[in-house]
Protein backbone atom coordinates (compact mmCIF):
# COMPACT_ATOMS: atom_id res chain seq x y z
CA UNK A 1 0.00 0.00 0.00
CA UNK A 2 1.14 3.54 -0.76
CA UNK A 3 1.15 5.35 2.75
CA UNK A 4 1.72 9.46 2.55
CA UNK A 5 2.54 10.58 6.61
CA UNK A 6 2.29 14.28 6.83
CA UNK A 7 4.97 15.39 9.56
CA UNK A 8 4.08 18.84 11.24
CA UNK A 9 6.63 21.03 11.80
CA UNK A 10 6.60 20.64 15.56
CA UNK A 11 6.66 17.12 15.50
CA UNK A 12 10.44 18.18 14.11
CA UNK A 13 10.96 20.46 16.82
CA UNK A 14 9.08 20.89 20.02
CA UNK A 15 7.65 23.87 21.36
CA UNK A 16 10.06 25.39 23.82
CA UNK A 17 12.77 23.82 22.58
CA UNK A 18 15.98 25.59 21.62
CA UNK A 19 16.39 25.42 17.65
CA UNK A 20 19.76 23.55 17.46
CA UNK A 21 20.58 20.55 15.07
CA UNK A 22 20.71 18.57 17.78
CA UNK A 23 17.51 19.09 18.78
CA UNK A 24 16.07 18.54 15.33
CA UNK A 25 18.22 15.16 15.32
CA UNK A 26 16.60 13.75 17.97
CA UNK A 27 13.14 14.71 17.23
CA UNK A 28 14.01 12.71 13.80
CA UNK A 29 14.67 10.26 15.12
CA UNK A 30 11.82 9.63 17.37
CA UNK A 31 9.71 10.07 14.15
CA UNK A 32 11.52 8.18 11.94
CA UNK A 33 11.15 5.26 14.44
CA UNK A 34 6.99 5.71 13.48
CA UNK A 35 7.24 6.29 9.53
CA UNK A 36 10.11 3.21 9.18
CA UNK A 37 7.90 0.76 11.26
CA UNK A 38 5.33 1.69 8.82
CA UNK A 39 8.21 1.87 5.83
CA UNK A 40 8.62 -1.80 6.08
CA UNK A 41 5.53 -3.42 4.97
CA UNK A 42 4.79 -0.43 3.22
CA UNK A 43 5.38 2.49 -0.04
CA UNK A 44 5.96 5.77 2.63
CA UNK A 45 6.19 9.28 1.11
CA UNK A 46 7.13 11.70 3.50
CA UNK A 47 5.98 15.19 3.47
CA UNK A 48 6.24 17.42 6.09
CA UNK A 49 5.76 21.05 7.89
CA UNK A 50 8.49 23.59 8.66
CA UNK A 51 7.63 26.81 10.69
CA UNK A 52 9.87 26.72 13.05
CA UNK A 53 13.15 25.75 10.75
CA UNK A 54 12.25 28.55 8.29
CA UNK A 55 11.59 30.82 11.31
CA UNK A 56 15.19 30.00 12.42
CA UNK A 57 16.63 30.51 9.14
CA UNK A 58 14.85 33.88 8.83
CA UNK A 59 16.17 34.84 11.79
CA UNK A 60 19.44 34.02 10.58
CA UNK A 61 19.54 35.48 7.52
CA UNK A 62 18.03 39.01 8.60
CA UNK A 63 21.27 39.03 10.91
CA UNK A 64 22.96 39.24 8.36
CA UNK A 65 22.73 43.12 7.31
CA UNK A 66 25.00 42.94 4.43
CA UNK A 67 22.70 41.55 2.06
CA UNK A 68 18.81 42.22 1.52
CA UNK A 69 16.60 39.50 3.68
CA UNK A 70 16.38 36.64 1.50
CA UNK A 71 12.47 35.84 0.35
CA UNK A 72 10.73 33.35 2.03
CA UNK A 73 10.30 30.78 -1.10
CA UNK A 74 14.12 30.70 -0.83
CA UNK A 75 14.45 30.02 2.98
CA UNK A 76 11.13 27.00 2.62
CA UNK A 77 13.69 25.57 -0.17
CA UNK A 78 16.30 25.66 2.16
CA UNK A 79 14.31 24.10 5.15
CA UNK A 80 13.42 21.28 2.82
CA UNK A 81 16.90 20.20 2.55
CA UNK A 82 17.76 20.44 5.91
CA UNK A 83 14.70 18.15 7.22
CA UNK A 84 14.99 16.27 4.44
CA UNK A 85 18.41 15.45 4.79
CA UNK A 86 17.84 14.64 8.64
CA UNK A 87 14.91 12.57 7.59
CA UNK A 88 17.01 10.46 4.90
CA UNK A 89 19.63 10.09 6.56
CA UNK A 90 17.72 8.54 9.67
CA UNK A 91 15.25 6.05 7.14
CA UNK A 92 18.48 5.19 5.77
CA UNK A 93 19.65 4.14 9.59
CA UNK A 94 16.66 2.43 9.77
CA UNK A 95 16.14 0.54 6.68
CA UNK A 96 19.25 -0.39 5.39
CA UNK A 97 19.43 -1.53 1.56
CA UNK A 98 15.70 0.01 1.52
CA UNK A 99 16.08 3.16 -1.00
CA UNK A 100 15.34 6.31 0.49
CA UNK A 101 14.95 9.98 -1.32
CA UNK A 102 14.42 13.79 -0.86
CA UNK A 103 12.32 15.50 -3.07
CA UNK A 104 12.39 19.76 -3.35
CA UNK A 105 8.70 20.35 -3.70
CA UNK A 106 6.68 23.48 -4.88
CA UNK A 107 2.81 24.09 -3.91
CA UNK A 108 0.88 26.53 -5.27
CA UNK A 109 -0.95 28.19 -2.91
CA UNK A 110 -3.85 31.50 -3.02
CA UNK A 111 -2.30 34.71 -2.11
CA UNK A 112 -4.85 36.06 -0.15
CA UNK A 113 -6.12 32.53 1.86
CA UNK A 114 -7.43 33.74 5.03
CA UNK A 115 -5.98 31.29 6.80
CA UNK A 116 -2.69 32.46 5.95
CA UNK A 117 -4.33 35.31 9.29
CA UNK A 118 -5.02 32.82 11.68
CA UNK A 119 -2.24 29.63 11.49
CA UNK A 120 -3.34 27.31 14.05
CA UNK A 121 -2.63 23.12 14.68
CA UNK A 122 -3.62 19.42 15.22
CA UNK A 123 -3.14 16.13 17.34
CA UNK A 124 -4.87 12.62 17.94
CA UNK A 125 -7.86 12.64 15.76
CA UNK A 126 -11.03 14.19 14.90
CA UNK A 127 -13.48 15.65 17.64
CA UNK A 128 -17.40 15.94 17.14
CA UNK A 129 -18.79 18.65 19.34
CA UNK A 130 -15.20 20.41 20.49
CA UNK A 131 -14.42 22.55 23.28
CA UNK A 132 -17.80 21.03 24.83
CA UNK A 133 -17.90 18.25 27.77
CA UNK A 134 -19.86 16.14 25.01
CA UNK A 135 -16.13 16.41 23.06
CA UNK A 136 -16.07 12.95 21.54
CA UNK A 137 -13.16 11.62 19.21
CA UNK A 138 -13.91 10.25 16.11
CA UNK A 139 -12.45 6.36 14.98
CA UNK A 140 -14.19 6.10 11.48
CA UNK A 141 -16.27 8.11 9.32
CA UNK A 142 -16.73 8.66 6.20
CA UNK A 143 -16.74 12.34 3.82
CA UNK A 144 -20.77 12.51 4.17
CA UNK A 145 -20.73 12.58 7.87
CA UNK A 146 -18.09 14.81 8.06
CA UNK A 147 -19.75 16.82 6.23
CA UNK A 148 -22.34 17.37 8.86
CA UNK A 149 -19.73 18.47 11.85
CA UNK A 150 -18.23 22.23 11.32
CA UNK A 151 -14.29 22.18 12.35
CA UNK A 152 -12.23 25.26 12.58
CA UNK A 153 -10.84 26.38 9.45
CA UNK A 154 -7.28 27.32 10.31
CA UNK A 155 -6.91 23.56 12.31
CA UNK A 156 -8.71 20.94 11.76
CA UNK A 157 -10.63 21.74 9.06
CA UNK A 158 -8.37 21.83 6.24
CA UNK A 159 -7.04 18.22 7.38
CA UNK A 160 -10.52 17.11 6.72
CA UNK A 161 -11.07 18.41 3.64
CA UNK A 162 -8.10 16.95 2.61
CA UNK A 163 -8.98 13.64 4.03
CA UNK A 164 -12.16 13.54 2.82
CA UNK A 165 -11.53 14.70 -1.11
CA UNK A 166 -8.35 11.90 -1.13
CA UNK A 167 -10.87 9.24 -0.14
CA UNK A 168 -14.00 10.75 -2.43
CA UNK A 169 -11.66 10.62 -5.49
CA UNK A 170 -11.34 7.04 -5.18
CA UNK A 171 -8.34 6.93 -2.01
CA UNK A 172 -8.67 3.41 0.27
CA UNK A 173 -8.66 5.50 3.23
CA UNK A 174 -7.19 8.63 5.15
CA UNK A 175 -6.25 8.69 8.14
CA UNK A 176 -5.62 12.38 11.13
CA UNK A 177 -3.57 10.67 14.35
CA UNK A 178 -0.57 11.34 15.99
CA UNK A 179 2.41 10.48 14.33
CA UNK A 180 3.70 7.72 17.40
CA UNK A 181 0.36 6.12 16.11
CA UNK A 182 1.18 5.43 12.81
CA UNK A 183 1.32 1.83 12.48
CA UNK A 184 -1.77 1.45 14.76
CA UNK A 185 -3.97 3.69 12.29
CA UNK A 186 -3.29 1.15 9.57
CA UNK A 187 -4.51 -1.28 11.85
CA UNK A 188 -7.27 0.29 12.76
CA UNK A 189 -6.69 0.81 16.53
CA UNK A 190 -5.88 4.50 16.85
CA UNK A 191 -6.53 7.66 14.88
CA UNK A 192 -9.45 8.69 12.97
CA UNK A 193 -9.95 7.27 9.42
CA UNK A 194 -11.95 8.41 6.83
CA UNK A 195 -13.35 5.86 4.74
CA UNK A 196 -15.62 5.69 1.77
CA UNK A 197 -19.24 3.55 2.17
CA UNK A 198 -21.78 4.49 3.88
CA UNK A 199 -21.15 2.20 7.34
CA UNK A 200 -22.30 4.55 10.23
CA UNK A 201 -19.86 6.60 11.96
CA UNK A 202 -18.23 5.62 15.54
CA UNK A 203 -16.26 6.82 18.18
CA UNK A 204 -13.92 5.62 20.56
CA UNK A 205 -15.76 4.83 23.97
CA UNK A 206 -15.58 6.47 27.57
CA UNK A 207 -14.46 10.17 27.57
CA UNK A 208 -11.55 10.97 25.11
CA UNK A 209 -8.25 12.57 26.57
CA UNK A 210 -7.85 15.85 24.57
CA UNK A 211 -4.21 17.50 24.36
CA UNK A 212 -3.98 20.85 26.53
CA UNK A 213 -2.83 22.60 23.58
CA UNK A 214 -5.30 22.02 20.99
CA UNK A 215 -7.47 25.35 22.35
CA UNK A 216 -8.26 26.70 19.09
CA UNK A 217 -10.64 23.75 17.56
CA UNK A 218 -14.51 24.61 17.88
CA UNK A 219 -17.45 22.39 17.70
Amino acid sequence: MLVVIALGGNALLQRGETASAEAQRHNVQTAVRAVAEVARTHTVVVTHGNGPQVGLLALQAAAYAQVPPYPLDVLGAESEGMIGYLLEQELGNHLPGQPVATLLTQTLVQRHDPAFTRPTKDVDGVYTDWGTPGARRLRRANPTHLQAYTFASGSMGPKVEAACHFVSAGGTMAAIAALADAAAILRGDNGTVIVPGADAPCWYPGKSEVHRERTEESP
